[in-house]
């Protein structure tokens, strides 16, 4: 699980990142960025799966879990390139990505957080 420090909870800081319409999408996740920081306060993540994603939310949940899981291993290998410049990032999980496993939901959160535009 991510530590607090992370973690993206307010609904005003998800909508401040919508709004900056910095986004890059792979293999059924979208990534949104929020602005730059001018502070050395962590960036913040927060992970969604629209209700229109699928009905169960037990399958919603299980493709937070790995999306969540990837980005925490990245931030433990310090291998998150220039993610770390912004404020928050938002993951957005679509039905497209339901259907994948650890190993490529790993490889997708990858290279969404090294191909963000600077």
């Amino acid at each position: 699980m991510l530590p607090e420090q992370y973690r993206l909870k307010k609904k005003s800081a998800f909508t401040a990142t919508y709004k900056v319409k910095n986004s890059t999408h792979k293999g059924g996740v979208t990534l949104f960025a929020g602005i730059k920081k001018k502070t050395d306060a962590p960036t913040k993540v927060g992970f969604v799966v629209s209700k229109k994603t699928h009905k169960r939310a037990v399958k919603r949940n299980r493709l937070k879990r790995l999306m969540r899981e990837s980005y925490r291993l990245l931030l433990k290998e310090n291998n998150l390139g220039n993610s770390q410049d912004y404020m928050s990032l938002i993951f957005v999980g679509t039905e497209h990505a339901l259907d994948k496993d650890f190993k490529t939901m790993y490889n997708i959160i990858k290279s969404l957080v090294r191909g963000i535009k600077c």
